[in-house]
């Protein structure tokens, strides 16, 4: 496979290449290029997926996993699809309740300045996420609420369509009048619209009516990979026309044939770059930490993960300790300092900045675990 062009006629900066690369790619790996940028660098995994188990915290302590490979920031999600707004308020609680017992290692993301202030300190920033407005119910009062709890961005529909909206994997019917209620909430409380999983004529009727950036979290090209999980170049031109990022994940069956190689990987990230440029990418690489539980969940969900669509190939993930290999591929393709920190975390960094908004100011009395 030919290699993937540089990124000139986007008009960027382009490293030079040097002689050195070739004895830089057997040095330690806290010695490469790669290593130095990402210890440079804000670094954000926008989406990945712990065990939606409130009274199992036994896989938490691999979030760990995270800083050691370099993520200053994460994105957690607290659940997805059909599930309502009690499950989701508990998973939310003993997240919270888990991570609030380690100040040392973690930081509750709040605010833009947090996830500033976890880098500064060596520690992880946490905020969270929710694939679905099933969360909501019929209550757009949830979203203030989710938002005061860390929720920085959501779906509006996962794979299936359901009151507000049309999903990815069906007949999609458009925005519902409460679909366009729950995108006026969400711009008023500042959290983030997220179109990832969304059926493609809802996509268009919430680009029409969105006045904020808008982001596909974790979506992949469908130039380079036809899937109804992945979208077109039109809709990645629309997002980022809004000021809004796409997020390339790590599934392999959405990266094409199960391949979870960095390489992979990047020709997603490039193939966005190349079309809309360097400031519309980031990072989401959608890792399942339990794929028992995901195994289940495709065993008893399948209208939300049907025969078909490449499902029963079996979950493979890019772990995010591959993440020093995906910046490693990019450089030797001629990419630039300054545009891999935009694409690592530099962009969502600014999304925050242009989209998040205080606290309601409420008090705050956490949802009980019981």
């Amino acid at each position: 496979m030919p290699e993937p062009n540089l990124p000139r006629r986007r008009g960027l900066k382009v490293a030079a290449r040097t002689g050195q690369e070739i004895a830089l790619k057997n040095a330690p790996a806290s010695a490469t290029p790669a290593a130095a940028l990402l210890r440079d660098s804000l670094v954000w995994d926008h989406h990945t997926c712990m065990p939606l188990r409130p009274d199992d915290t036994s896989f938490l302590p691999q979030l760990a996993r995270h800083k050691a490979a370099g993520f200053d920031a994460v994105t957690v999600n607290v659940g997805f699809g059909d599930m309502g707004p009690e499950p989701h308020l508990r998973m939310l609680a003993a997240l919270r309740r888990w991570l609030g017992e380690r100040p040392d290692a973690y930081v509750l993301v709040e605010t833009a300045d947090d996830i500033e202030r976890a880098r500064a300190t060596d520690r992880l920033a946490v905020g969270f996420d929710i694939e679905g407005a099933n969360a909501i119910g019929d209550d757009l009062g949830l979203v203030q609420r989710y938002y005061d709890l860390g929720v920085r961005w959501m779906l509006l529909a996962y794979n299936q369509g359901n009151r507000v909206s049309g999903g990815c994997q069906e007949e999609d019917g458009g925005l519902t009048p409460l679909g366009r209620a729950l995108i006026a909430e969400m711009e008023r409380v500042g959290m983030q619209l997220c179109l990832s999983h969304t059926g493609h004529r809802t996509v268009r009727d919430a680009l029409a009516v969105a006045t904020r950036p808008v982001i596909f979290s974790h979506s992949n090209c469908a130039a380079l990979h036809a899937h109804p999980r992945n979208i077109p170049d039109e809709l990645i031109r629309a997002c980022a026309a809004t000021g809004g990022v796409v997020g390339i994940n790590g599934v392999g069956i959405f990266l094409g044939r199960n391949d979870i190689s960095p390489q992979t990987y990047a020709r997603h990230v490039d193939h966005v770059v190349q079309l809309v440029g360097p400031a519309h990418a980031s990072i989401a690489l959608d890792y399942v930490f339990d794929i028992g539980e995901l195994d289940e969940y495709m065993r008893t969900k399948q209208h939300t993960f049907p025969p078909g669509l490449g499902y029963e190939l079996g979950a493979r993930f890019m772990p995010p300790e591959e993440i020093g290999e995906i910046v490693a591929t990019l450089q030797s393709w001629g990419y630039a300092e300054a545009d891999l920190k935009a694409i690592l975390g530099g962009n969502l960094m600014r999304l925050a900045r242009t989209v998040w908004k205080p606290l309601s100011g409420r008090p705050l009395a956490e949802p009980v675990v019981g």
